[in-house]
């Protein structure tokens, strides 16, 4: 029997910043520790935020956050929670800020060590509890501020996604205007991730039919909103608007499931000499993907066309790939620093994923190497 679980309480408007410290009354959190990375404090959006808190400037932060967050990572912003007498975590960035900030507030409660709670081994049942946890995107495109799960590259080299109702953060502030100053090309990768999303949730087997309503809404606006969001993001207000809903619709609707785009990137993610853009995998990978899939999904495929807006005929992996060349994405893997001798490794990964086991088409190792190599 299905189960449809929508539990973030959701802040989304130009100004939504205001609502922190409210929320974080409600909460009980007195002494957070906000979790961010270098970047995101050198643009000066953490000492925004920071501002919109009484006494926030003298408030713990840890900025390490690598660009794949790691486990070591995770333990050294622990060991900072620890030391500082945290009550709770206010995450601000891009999704592996937030990621990290939830695998803190897990291990604050339930206790190390990380890989324990594998979904895949049962772990979620050992989850004793978390501290509560605000997220703040900077970026539109993971939507890890309503999402039921994390990602973590572990200690023995493994890209580990857990999922558990309870790793949901209890408040998400969703404020565009945290997102104008972002790149031209981060906007491209975390906005066709937010695509991907979308898309992936939809074509998922699940069944959830609101899920899939919420996916195709996603797709609509984040679609056709890309690429002024790309070009024109410091101005189009709106463009940022639609894509920060995009994104958050697109974690929404992946309660369903996601699929093989995500158990090829997690498996390229994890390698540290690539140092590969999870969003800018997730776009590049996507036109594969969907060509194999399209045996088994007829009557979506028809659905995710009427979202674009393309023709009933259209080729969607096709559509894919204009987009990404559109918005300045790169064509293939081999433009990412994949190479043919890479696959082997990367194989074993990709098909013993989360995500795999969503795919709409049974995937096998074969499969995955073929994929690898088309998506070169």
């Amino acid at each position: 029997m299905p189960i449809l679980t929508y539990l973030t309480t959701t802040h989304f408007d130009f100004g939504a910043i205001k609502m922190l410290a409210p929320e974080m009354k409600r909460l009980g959190i007195k002494r957070p520790l906000f979790v961010t990375d270098r970047g995101v404090r050198a643009a000066g959006l953490l000492d925004r935020v920071q501002a919109a808190v009484p006494e926030g400037a003298g408030l713990p932060v840890f900025d390490g956050t690598p660009g794949n967050p790691t486990e070591s990572a995770t333990l050294e912003a622990l060991a900072l929670y620890r030391s500082e007498g945290c009550d709770g975590v206010v995450c601000l960035g891009g999704g592996s800020s937030m990621d990290l900030g939830k695998a803190v507030a897990l291990l604050a409660v339930s206790g190390e060590p990380l890989a324990q709670y594998d979904p895949m081994k049962g772990g979620g049942k050992l989850v004793k509890g978390i501290a509560p946890v605000i997220c703040m995107p900077t970026t539109a495109g993971t939507g890890s501020e309503v999402s039921v799960g994390f990602v973590i590259i572990l200690n023995d080299g493994r890209k580990m996604t857990f999922a558990s109702p309870s790793f949901i953060p209890k408040v998400a502030i969703c404020d565009p205007e945290l997102t104008l100053g972002l790149p031209p090309l981060m906007t491209a990768a975390t906005g066709m991730d937010a695509i991907t999303h979308c898309i992936e949730a939809v074509l998922a087997p699940s069944i959830n039919p609101p899920a899939e309503g919420v996916g195709l809404d996603g797709l609509y606006r984040g679609w056709r909103a890309i690429e002024s969001a790309v070009a024109n993001g410091a101005t189009d207000r709106d463009a940022r608007w639609q894509m920060m809903m995009a994104s958050t619709e697109g974690a929404m609707a992946f309660v369903k499931g996601l699929g093989a785009v995500h158990a090829m990137s997690h498996a390229i993610g994890r390698r540290p000499d690539l140092k590969a853009h999870h969003g800018t995998l997730n776009a590049v990978i996507l036109p594969t993907v969907l060509r194999f899939n399209e045996s088994v999904c007829a009557e979506k495929y028809a659905r995710i066309r009427t979202a674009m807006g393309l023709s009933v005929d259209a080729d969607l992996a096709r559509a894919i790939e204009q987009k990404n060349a559109a918005i300045g994405l790169p064509k293939g893997l081999a433009a990412m620093g994949v190479t043919q001798a890479m696959i082997a490794d990367l194989v074993p990964h990709a098909a013993s994923d989360l995500a795999n086991f969503g795919n709409p088409r049974k995937a096998s190792p074969d499969d995955y190497a073929s994929l690898f190599e088309q998506a070169l």
